[in-house]
């Protein structure tokens, strides 16, 4: 009985274990150097519904996340791709795509804040962002 319980154990441990594994994801990181503006969830700087994303996420001040220009999708920076910043703290996630017109941009969202949006202006930044290695073979397929 004491063995039966030990086996038991000992299975249950290494199968919780194991998935633990599957659902820890190894991200590999690209940098790539884009320009850099800044938005708010202002209808002339958007659309009609300027707290909507293009994928349909409700935007709110306070949430540390981008926009990017159409090509960089082509590069794996797709809906919830995780981006570094240089120059500012934390992950964003890509919400938003901008018009097709622009080219290697992205655009990060500054909630309400005009101000703060002006002040950022343009600048050229390199950023980081994650892919799997899935998905990163899927991008080299391209």
């Amino acid at each position: 009985m004491v063995r039966i319980f030990f086996a038991f154990l000992l299975g249950t441990l290494l199968c919780s274990c194991n998935s633990q594994n599957k659902e820890k994801k190894e991200l590999i990181w690209n940098s790539v150097e884009v320009t850099a503006t800044a938005y708010n969830s202002v209808s002339y700087q958007t659309s009609s519904e300027p707290n909507i994303g293009a994928w349909g996420d409700t935007l709110k001040p306070g949430m540390k996340c981008i926009a990017v220009s159409r090509d960089l999708l082509a590069k794996g920076i797709n809906h919830n791709t995780q981006v570094k910043i240089n120059g500012l703290d934390g992950i964003y996630l890509v919400k938003d795509k901008m018009n097709i017109r622009w080219k290697n941009k992205i655009d990060i969202y500054m909630g309400e804040d005009i101000e703060k949006a002006r002040n950022w202006g343009i600048k050229e930044v390199t950023i980081q962002y994650s892919l799997s290695p899935e998905e990163l073979i899927d991008t080299l397929k391209k």
